[in-house]
Protein backbone atom coordinates (compact mmCIF):
# COMPACT_ATOMS: atom_id res chain seq x y z
CA UNK A 1 0.00 0.00 0.00
CA UNK A 2 1.50 3.45 -0.90
CA UNK A 3 2.32 5.96 1.26
CA UNK A 4 -0.75 8.44 0.23
CA UNK A 5 -3.39 5.85 0.33
CA UNK A 6 -2.48 4.90 4.32
CA UNK A 7 -2.31 8.84 4.93
CA UNK A 8 -5.61 8.58 3.45
CA UNK A 9 -6.60 6.07 6.17
CA UNK A 10 -4.81 7.31 8.93
CA UNK A 11 -4.69 11.23 8.72
CA UNK A 12 -5.10 13.55 11.41
CA UNK A 13 -7.99 14.74 9.18
CA UNK A 14 -9.81 11.60 9.68
CA UNK A 15 -9.38 10.52 13.24
CA UNK A 16 -10.03 14.07 15.00
CA UNK A 17 -12.91 15.08 12.82
CA UNK A 18 -15.86 14.39 15.94
CA UNK A 19 -16.21 17.24 18.91
CA UNK A 20 -14.84 14.52 20.72
CA UNK A 21 -11.36 13.95 19.06
CA UNK A 22 -12.29 10.63 17.58
CA UNK A 23 -14.59 7.79 15.83
CA UNK A 24 -14.98 5.10 13.78
CA UNK A 25 -13.10 4.96 10.47
CA UNK A 26 -15.25 5.21 7.30
CA UNK A 27 -16.01 1.54 6.11
CA UNK A 28 -13.73 2.45 2.97
CA UNK A 29 -11.39 3.24 5.63
CA UNK A 30 -11.75 0.63 7.54
CA UNK A 31 -11.27 -1.89 4.75
CA UNK A 32 -8.35 -0.18 3.35
CA UNK A 33 -6.73 -0.18 7.01
CA UNK A 34 -7.62 -4.06 7.56
CA UNK A 35 -5.74 -4.79 4.14
CA UNK A 36 -2.27 -2.33 4.62
CA UNK A 37 -2.50 -4.78 8.34
CA UNK A 38 -2.48 -7.76 6.61
CA UNK A 39 -0.26 -6.64 3.60
CA UNK A 40 2.74 -6.07 6.06
CA UNK A 41 2.56 -9.30 7.60
CA UNK A 42 4.44 -12.40 5.96
CA UNK A 43 2.38 -15.01 7.16
CA UNK A 44 -0.86 -13.15 7.77
CA UNK A 45 -1.28 -11.52 4.07
CA UNK A 46 -0.95 -15.26 2.57
CA UNK A 47 -3.89 -16.89 4.84
CA UNK A 48 -7.76 -16.70 4.64
CA UNK A 49 -9.17 -13.60 5.77
CA UNK A 50 -12.65 -13.07 7.26
CA UNK A 51 -14.08 -10.22 7.94
CA UNK A 52 -15.99 -10.04 10.78
CA UNK A 53 -19.12 -7.71 11.44
CA UNK A 54 -19.41 -9.58 14.79
CA UNK A 55 -17.20 -10.36 17.76
CA UNK A 56 -18.20 -14.62 17.42
CA UNK A 57 -18.47 -15.68 13.96
CA UNK A 58 -19.38 -19.75 12.65
CA UNK A 59 -17.77 -20.65 9.33
CA UNK A 60 -19.40 -23.17 7.43
CA UNK A 61 -17.13 -25.99 6.80
CA UNK A 62 -17.98 -29.19 4.62
CA UNK A 63 -15.73 -32.14 4.07
CA UNK A 64 -16.42 -36.06 2.45
CA UNK A 65 -13.53 -37.74 3.85
CA UNK A 66 -14.95 -40.80 1.56
CA UNK A 67 -14.94 -42.49 -1.39
CA UNK A 68 -17.98 -41.38 -3.35
CA UNK A 69 -17.43 -42.72 -6.44
CA UNK A 70 -18.87 -46.75 -7.18
CA UNK A 71 -19.90 -49.05 -9.34
CA UNK A 72 -22.80 -49.18 -11.20
CA UNK A 73 -24.69 -51.56 -12.26
CA UNK A 74 -27.23 -51.58 -15.29
CA UNK A 75 -30.67 -51.17 -14.49
CA UNK A 76 -30.00 -51.71 -10.67
CA UNK A 77 -30.35 -48.29 -7.96
CA UNK A 78 -28.97 -49.31 -4.89
CA UNK A 79 -30.12 -46.49 -3.20
CA UNK A 80 -27.21 -45.64 -1.30
CA UNK A 81 -26.84 -41.80 -1.14
CA UNK A 82 -23.66 -40.26 -0.40
CA UNK A 83 -23.36 -38.62 2.67
CA UNK A 84 -21.85 -35.31 3.20
CA UNK A 85 -20.71 -33.95 6.54
CA UNK A 86 -21.10 -30.45 7.71
CA UNK A 87 -19.34 -28.94 10.45
CA UNK A 88 -19.29 -25.38 11.48
CA UNK A 89 -15.45 -23.70 12.68
CA UNK A 90 -15.97 -20.97 15.36
CA UNK A 91 -13.82 -17.37 15.10
CA UNK A 92 -14.20 -15.50 18.19
CA UNK A 93 -12.33 -12.26 18.55
CA UNK A 94 -10.53 -10.63 21.29
CA UNK A 95 -10.19 -6.63 21.59
CA UNK A 96 -7.13 -5.29 21.21
CA UNK A 97 -5.62 -1.61 21.86
CA UNK A 98 -2.79 0.05 20.48
CA UNK A 99 -1.73 3.57 22.24
CA UNK A 100 0.66 5.93 21.35
CA UNK A 101 1.18 9.78 21.93
CA UNK A 102 3.66 13.19 20.61
CA UNK A 103 4.08 16.39 22.66
CA UNK A 104 3.53 19.37 21.03
CA UNK A 105 7.14 19.57 20.83
CA UNK A 106 7.77 16.75 18.83
CA UNK A 107 5.50 17.94 16.55
CA UNK A 108 6.67 21.61 16.15
CA UNK A 109 10.46 20.83 16.20
CA UNK A 110 10.82 17.40 13.44
CA UNK A 111 11.85 18.48 10.27
CA UNK A 112 8.77 17.03 8.68
CA UNK A 113 6.32 20.00 9.54
CA UNK A 114 2.75 18.59 9.47
CA UNK A 115 3.78 14.87 7.93
CA UNK A 116 5.17 13.77 10.74
CA UNK A 117 2.15 12.62 12.88
CA UNK A 118 1.26 10.42 9.38
CA UNK A 119 4.41 9.30 9.45
CA UNK A 120 4.86 7.84 13.42
CA UNK A 121 1.06 6.35 12.51
CA UNK A 122 2.21 4.54 9.64
CA UNK A 123 5.17 3.35 11.76
CA UNK A 124 3.14 2.39 14.87
CA UNK A 125 0.33 0.78 12.19
CA UNK A 126 2.97 -1.93 10.60
CA UNK A 127 4.21 -2.57 14.34
CA UNK A 128 0.82 -3.19 15.22
CA UNK A 129 0.70 -5.42 12.16
CA UNK A 130 3.76 -7.39 13.42
CA UNK A 131 2.48 -7.89 17.03
CA UNK A 132 -0.98 -9.02 15.88
CA UNK A 133 0.67 -11.61 13.56
CA UNK A 134 2.48 -12.42 16.26
CA UNK A 135 -0.48 -13.19 18.51
CA UNK A 136 -2.17 -15.23 15.60
CA UNK A 137 1.33 -18.29 15.33
CA UNK A 138 1.99 -18.15 19.36
CA UNK A 139 -1.01 -17.14 20.97
CA UNK A 140 -2.00 -19.73 24.08
CA UNK A 141 -4.37 -18.55 26.22
CA UNK A 142 -2.17 -21.09 29.08
CA UNK A 143 0.76 -18.91 28.87
CA UNK A 144 1.17 -16.78 31.98
CA UNK A 145 4.28 -14.37 31.55
CA UNK A 146 2.47 -12.37 28.75
CA UNK A 147 -0.43 -10.90 28.40
CA UNK A 148 -0.86 -10.18 24.53
CA UNK A 149 -0.22 -13.89 23.83
CA UNK A 150 -3.13 -14.31 26.48
CA UNK A 151 -5.54 -13.30 24.05
CA UNK A 152 -6.18 -16.30 22.07
CA UNK A 153 -4.76 -19.78 21.03
CA UNK A 154 -3.08 -18.75 17.90
CA UNK A 155 -2.40 -21.01 14.71
CA UNK A 156 0.72 -22.80 16.46
CA UNK A 157 -1.41 -24.52 19.47
CA UNK A 158 -4.31 -25.22 16.97
CA UNK A 159 -1.94 -27.34 14.73
CA UNK A 160 -0.90 -28.77 18.23
CA UNK A 161 -4.16 -30.00 19.36
CA UNK A 162 -5.02 -31.30 15.54
CA UNK A 163 -2.43 -31.46 13.14
CA UNK A 164 -0.42 -34.23 12.39
CA UNK A 165 3.02 -34.07 14.57
CA UNK A 166 6.38 -34.84 13.67
CA UNK A 167 8.95 -34.96 16.32
CA UNK A 168 12.56 -33.85 14.77
CA UNK A 169 14.05 -34.57 18.15
CA UNK A 170 16.60 -32.26 17.38
CA UNK A 171 17.72 -32.77 14.13
CA UNK A 172 18.64 -30.10 11.24
CA UNK A 173 16.71 -29.00 8.66
CA UNK A 174 17.45 -31.27 6.01
CA UNK A 175 15.79 -33.24 3.32
CA UNK A 176 15.06 -36.14 5.66
CA UNK A 177 12.81 -33.44 8.15
CA UNK A 178 11.19 -32.71 4.50
CA UNK A 179 10.54 -35.89 4.10
CA UNK A 180 9.09 -37.31 7.06
CA UNK A 181 6.52 -34.26 7.28
CA UNK A 182 5.15 -35.20 3.45
CA UNK A 183 4.97 -39.16 4.53
CA UNK A 184 2.46 -38.00 7.95
CA UNK A 185 0.50 -35.88 5.80
CA UNK A 186 -2.90 -38.29 5.15
CA UNK A 187 -2.55 -39.72 1.52
CA UNK A 188 -6.06 -37.88 0.94
CA UNK A 189 -4.99 -34.18 1.38
CA UNK A 190 -2.33 -34.77 -1.33
CA UNK A 191 -4.48 -34.44 -3.90
CA UNK A 192 -4.37 -30.65 -3.79
CA UNK A 193 -0.04 -30.48 -3.13
CA UNK A 194 0.25 -27.67 -5.50
CA UNK A 195 -1.94 -25.39 -2.52
CA UNK A 196 0.48 -26.82 0.27
CA UNK A 197 3.68 -24.75 1.68
CA UNK A 198 6.20 -25.15 3.82
CA UNK A 199 6.90 -22.34 6.53
CA UNK A 200 9.47 -21.99 9.17
CA UNK A 201 11.82 -20.04 10.92
CA UNK A 202 14.27 -17.79 9.50
CA UNK A 203 16.84 -19.02 11.29
CA UNK A 204 15.85 -23.06 10.05
CA UNK A 205 15.82 -21.18 6.37
CA UNK A 206 19.13 -20.04 6.71
CA UNK A 207 20.33 -23.12 7.90
CA UNK A 208 18.88 -25.34 5.27
CA UNK A 209 20.12 -22.78 2.45
CA UNK A 210 23.66 -22.98 4.00
CA UNK A 211 23.84 -26.71 3.75
CA UNK A 212 25.35 -28.64 0.67
CA UNK A 213 21.87 -30.21 0.24
CA UNK A 214 20.68 -26.90 -0.77
CA UNK A 215 23.75 -26.21 -3.18
CA UNK A 216 23.20 -29.57 -4.26
CA UNK A 217 19.55 -29.06 -5.31
CA UNK A 218 19.60 -25.27 -6.20
CA UNK A 219 23.03 -24.82 -7.73
CA UNK A 220 22.56 -20.95 -6.88
CA UNK A 221 20.97 -18.47 -4.71
CA UNK A 222 17.90 -16.97 -6.09
CA UNK A 223 15.63 -15.87 -3.19
CA UNK A 224 11.92 -15.75 -5.20
CA UNK A 225 8.26 -13.57 -4.50
CA UNK A 226 6.31 -16.81 -3.51
CA UNK A 227 3.54 -15.09 -5.78
CA UNK A 228 5.43 -13.35 -8.88
CA UNK A 229 8.67 -15.85 -8.71
CA UNK A 230 10.98 -12.02 -8.81
CA UNK A 231 14.07 -12.32 -7.27
CA UNK A 232 13.41 -9.86 -3.96
CA UNK A 233 16.95 -10.31 -1.80
CA UNK A 234 16.54 -9.24 1.61
CA UNK A 235 12.86 -9.29 2.02
CA UNK A 236 11.03 -10.73 4.66
CA UNK A 237 9.59 -13.77 4.52
CA UNK A 238 12.24 -15.11 1.96
CA UNK A 239 11.72 -17.89 -0.11
CA UNK A 240 14.46 -19.82 -2.33
CA UNK A 241 13.77 -23.08 -2.30
CA UNK A 242 11.39 -26.16 -3.26
CA UNK A 243 11.70 -28.74 -1.48
CA UNK A 244 9.67 -32.07 -2.82
CA UNK A 245 8.39 -29.34 -5.44
CA UNK A 246 6.61 -27.38 -2.54
CA UNK A 247 7.80 -23.91 -2.08
CA UNK A 248 9.31 -22.98 1.70
CA UNK A 249 9.12 -19.96 3.05
CA UNK A 250 10.52 -17.86 6.55
CA UNK A 251 8.34 -16.39 9.27
CA UNK A 252 10.27 -14.72 10.98
CA UNK A 253 7.96 -14.72 13.85
CA UNK A 254 7.87 -18.30 14.56
CA UNK A 255 8.95 -19.45 17.94
CA UNK A 256 12.22 -20.19 19.03
CA UNK A 257 13.20 -22.79 21.99
CA UNK A 258 15.20 -25.08 23.04
CA UNK A 259 14.75 -28.35 20.89
CA UNK A 260 17.30 -30.59 21.92
CA UNK A 261 14.94 -31.84 25.15
CA UNK A 262 17.74 -30.92 27.22
CA UNK A 263 17.12 -27.17 28.38
CA UNK A 264 19.36 -24.84 27.07
CA UNK A 265 21.70 -26.71 24.72
CA UNK A 266 20.24 -26.84 21.15
CA UNK A 267 17.81 -23.79 19.85
CA UNK A 268 15.10 -24.35 17.48
CA UNK A 269 11.76 -23.68 16.05
CA UNK A 270 8.83 -25.70 13.61
CA UNK A 271 8.49 -26.70 10.02
CA UNK A 272 4.92 -26.53 9.01
CA UNK A 273 3.03 -28.33 6.01
CA UNK A 274 -0.27 -26.65 5.03
CA UNK A 275 -2.26 -24.99 3.11
CA UNK A 276 -2.27 -21.26 3.91
CA UNK A 277 -6.06 -20.99 3.17
CA UNK A 278 -6.69 -23.77 6.20
CA UNK A 279 -5.41 -21.00 8.18
CA UNK A 280 -8.20 -18.49 9.13
CA UNK A 281 -7.77 -14.75 10.15
CA UNK A 282 -10.54 -12.76 11.19
CA UNK A 283 -10.64 -9.01 11.77
CA UNK A 284 -13.72 -7.46 13.04
CA UNK A 285 -14.64 -4.50 10.12
CA UNK A 286 -15.11 -1.36 12.35
CA UNK A 287 -11.67 -0.15 13.55
CA UNK A 288 -11.82 2.15 16.34
CA UNK A 289 -9.34 5.37 16.51
CA UNK A 290 -9.20 8.03 18.65
CA UNK A 291 -6.86 11.50 18.81
CA UNK A 292 -7.04 14.10 22.12
CA UNK A 293 -5.16 17.05 22.73
CA UNK A 294 -4.15 16.64 26.75
CA UNK A 295 -3.22 19.97 27.84
CA UNK A 296 -2.27 19.03 31.52
CA UNK A 297 0.37 16.80 29.21
CA UNK A 298 0.77 19.23 26.40
CA UNK A 299 0.43 15.80 24.05
CA UNK A 300 -1.62 14.01 21.56
CA UNK A 301 -2.70 11.03 22.57
CA UNK A 302 -4.26 8.40 20.33
CA UNK A 303 -5.59 4.98 20.75
CA UNK A 304 -6.40 2.12 18.13
CA UNK A 305 -8.93 -0.28 18.96
CA UNK A 306 -9.55 -3.24 16.66
CA UNK A 307 -10.84 -7.07 17.52
CA UNK A 308 -9.03 -10.20 16.00
CA UNK A 309 -8.96 -13.65 16.34
CA UNK A 310 -7.31 -17.12 14.41
CA UNK A 311 -8.56 -20.47 13.66
CA UNK A 312 -7.90 -23.71 11.49
CA UNK A 313 -10.16 -25.07 9.26
CA UNK A 314 -8.81 -28.52 9.26
CA UNK A 315 -6.00 -29.11 11.44
CA UNK A 316 -5.90 -32.80 10.26
CA UNK A 317 -4.66 -31.11 6.95
CA UNK A 318 -1.90 -29.97 8.20
CA UNK A 319 1.91 -31.55 9.48
CA UNK A 320 4.18 -29.76 12.22
CA UNK A 321 7.74 -30.65 12.73
CA UNK A 322 8.38 -29.84 16.02
CA UNK A 323 12.45 -29.62 17.41
CA UNK A 324 14.15 -28.86 14.54
CA UNK A 325 17.00 -27.25 16.16
CA UNK A 326 19.48 -24.93 14.21
CA UNK A 327 23.19 -26.03 13.13
CA UNK A 328 25.88 -25.34 15.64
CA UNK A 329 28.44 -24.67 13.12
Amino acid sequence: MSNELLEKVISTSTIGTSPSGGGLLAPAQSTRFIDYMWDATTLGSQVRKVRMTANEQELDRMAVGERVVRLATEAVDDALAVKVAFAKVSLTTQKLRLDWELSSESLEDNLEGAAFEDHVARLLSAQAANDIEDLAINGDVDLTDDALYKSFDGWRKRLYAGANIVDANGATLDRGVFHRALKAMPRKYMARRGNLKWFTSAGLMTDYVYSAQFVEEQGALKPADVNTGEVVPGAAGWSPTAPYGIRAQEVPLFPEYDASGTAGEQTGSDVWLVDPNNLIWGVKREIQVYRQFVPRKDTIEYTMFTRVGASIENPNAAVLVKNVAYRTD
